[in-house]
């Protein structure tokens, strides 16, 4: 099937799916996760007098990557802010995404709107229990531009694009390193044994991918910044920082979560294995060689991190992360589920489609798949998962075998498998991705800050405990924040900001807010301390106070 052919409805069906997705689910946040970190690290590169007395600010760890050249100049050529940039940036490589699974599904030898039915279910995303990953990131991120890059270079290798997806893949290396090696390797074992005797003994086109990917190497190796990340390559973690580590990011050390989620992958891994061995009669081997060969790296990944980290400590691993990999564990599995349910439905299988229609919205739904596939039908919210995701399934089976048979409402149906789940899974399964964290009251006082405080004032919000709100005012009001729960996640990217982060944590977090407590934070450095007003402190008057938080001026 020529890939040229229909280029604006193809573009038009990947914009409605992104859209879908971008606006229903699993939608879009900002400054509720990592974004968070970027942003404020961006703030203080395109102007360092805005927080710098910040920790996570002052201490980057994008040493690596193009992300922060790519931000910071199109903010100086545009003038725009940094959220629509990285939006926009997040919303293009979602659409890449989209894109490169419909190639994929195209490739398995679909028809051109089935294969768009699987670019729908991936764009659906799924959490990855045990490394806190997510197959499609909420929130623009280098990792998350960086899978839309590969699934886009998988897409164009699977209809032998070689050179194109060498490209991408080095521009995915060039945005997040870690996340690329998985295609790197499935690509070299490509190389190494071509499906096709007229590609030559060593698979030459294929081995065009490793040019760009060279060139990507070469250029961060040669783009080293000072400050960026801290710590050798080849030192080991120290007791200490192994401590702080497991206390807050234990999702680093497989061998802390792999006893619990051990049974999920084995079942994915069956359900891979199974779909790949029933389309081998319909998949080119090509296809099957890049989804079976993810998958099996995916999985590869979580014993690769015991020995590595878990056991010889190598402190690089602790910014490499190899175990989300398995992220193309689950991805793997839910895209040779909806191809397989096509190709059953397309034969006629019907009961075969179901289950694997069925199957393919469950990860979306539910990422612990035991939870459905062996059911607590007591719960009603269980109950009802269990219906839709049987229902989608349904739906899925009944648009390909209309589209087989040219029936009267193909066309309806395939249009009703594409919008439908989007819908279903927020508001007939409940499916919450993630709680807006945003307060008026909290933009309230960003923006009094922003406008009433010096640019080197520091805050602190000592009752807030795990929340995320510190590190949403630090971004809105650029204001720095001395320490908060959040940015202690950069304790596994910058090695030399973990024991700074974890003295301001103790000295100040832990405890409750007290007229003493308050002046031992002024002796700290601290200018402002944000409390809640249920935690306000008498006989001090607040500079500041509304029905969510009251401020007072220390220093």
């Amino acid at each position: 099937m020529r890939l040229h052919r229909g280029y604006a409805p193809l573009a038009a069906a990947v914009g409605l799916i992104t859209a879908l997705g971008f606006l229903l689910f699993p939608g879009q946040t900002w400054l509720q996760q990592d974004s968070q970190i970027y942003a404020a690290i961006l703030e203080h590169l395109y102007n360092p007098s805005v927080l710098a007395n910040d920790l996570v600010a002052t201490r980057p760890h994008v040493a690596f990557t193009i992300y922060d050249e790519l931000a910071v100049g199109a903010r100086r050529l545009t003038g725009l802010g940094f959220y629509p940039l990285l939006t926009a940036d997040q919303l293009l490589f979602r659409a890449c995404g989209v894109l490169g699974v419909f190639l994929i599904a195209l490739a398995a030898g679909l028809p051109k709107r089935l294969s768009l039915l699987v670019a729908a279910v991936y764009a659906l995303g799924a959490t990855v229990l045990g490394p806190a990953v997510l197959t499609v990131e909420y929130e623009p991120k280098p990792r998350g531009s960086a899978m839309g890059m590969l699934l886009l270079a998988i897409g164009l290798a699977s209809h032998k694009k070689y050179t194109a997806a060498g490209l991408l893949t080095a521009l995915a290396f060039l945005y997040h390193p870690p996340t690329t090696y998985p295609v790197w390797a499935v690509f070299l074992l490509g190389a190494l044994w071509p499906d096709d005797a007229a590609e030559g003994r060593l698979g030459w086109r294929r081995a065009m991918f490793w040019l760009p990917v060279a060139a990507a190497v070469l250029i961060v190796f040669a783009h080293l910044q000072p400050g960026g990340g801290g710590g050798s390559w080849f030192s080991r973690v120290s007791p200490e920082l192994e401590r702080l580590q497991k206390l807050r990011s234990p999702y680093t050390w497989v061998s802390l979560w792999i006893g619990r989620w051990i049974w999920l992958y084995v079942t994915l891994l069956a359900a891979t294995g199974l779909g790949l061995w029933r389309l081998r009669a319909a998949v080119p081997r090509r296809v099957r060689f890049l989804l079976g060969g993810l998958a099996l790296i995916g999985a590869l990944s979580l014993p690769l991190t015991w020995v590595l980290y878990d056991t010889l400590k190598w402190s690089l691993m602790a910014r490499f992360q190899p175990a989300r990999a398995v992220l193309w564990v689950t991805l793997v599995t839910v895209l040779v589920s909806a191809t397989a349910c096509l190709h059953a439905a397309l034969r006629g299988r019907r009961i075969e489609a179901l289950a694997w229609g069925a199957f393919a919205f469950v990860l979306p739904t539910q990422p612990d798949v035991w939870s459905l596939l062996a059911p607590d039908l007591g719960s009603p919210l269980v109950r009802r998962r269990v219906a839709m995701v049987v229902a989608l399934g349904a739906l899925f089976a009944l648009a390909g075998w209309l589209a087989a048979r040219g029936r009267l409402w193909q066309w309806a149906a395939w249009g009703a498998a594409l919008v439908l789940p989007f819908l279903a899974l927020p508001y007939v399964g409940k499916v919450v991705t993630e709680r807006n964290m945003h307060e008026p009251e909290l933009d309230e006082l960003a923006a009094w800050a922003r406008r009433s405080t010096p640019l080197d004032a520091v805050f602190l919000f000592p009752d807030a405990g795990k929340g995320r709100q510190p590190g949403i005012f630090r971004v809105k009001a650029l204001r720095a924040v001395y320490v908060d729960w959040k940015s202690g996640g950069q304790v596994n990217m910058v090695e030399h900001f973990a024991e700074e982060w974890w003295r301001r944590y103790e000295a100040t977090m832990l405890h409750p807010v007290t007229e003493e407590s308050l002046d031992r934070f002024a002796e700290l450095g601290i200018d402002y301390a944000a409390v809640r007003v249920e935690n306000a402190v008498s006989g001090r008057v607040p500079v500041f106070r509304n029905s969510h938080y009251a401020v007072y001026r220390l220093r």
